[in-house]
């Protein structure tokens, strides 16, 4: 589950990377960075319920 988390989050991030570096894909960046966060928010939210 860990490994999964850790895919999603290197994913969003590069889609921000990516939207921030090619001009007219600003939307591309806001996404990546809402869904970076959302996954992060629900790791943690998971990993607290494990323990």
């Amino acid at each position: 589950m860990v490994y999964f988390i850790l895919v999603l989050l290197a994913i969003w991030l590069i889609l921000s990377i990516i939207g921030m570096v090619i001009e007219g894909l600003f939307w591309l960046a806001v996404i990546g960075a809402i869904l970076f966060v959302a996954t992060a928010v629900w790791g943690w939210i998971q990993n607290r319920q494990r323990t």
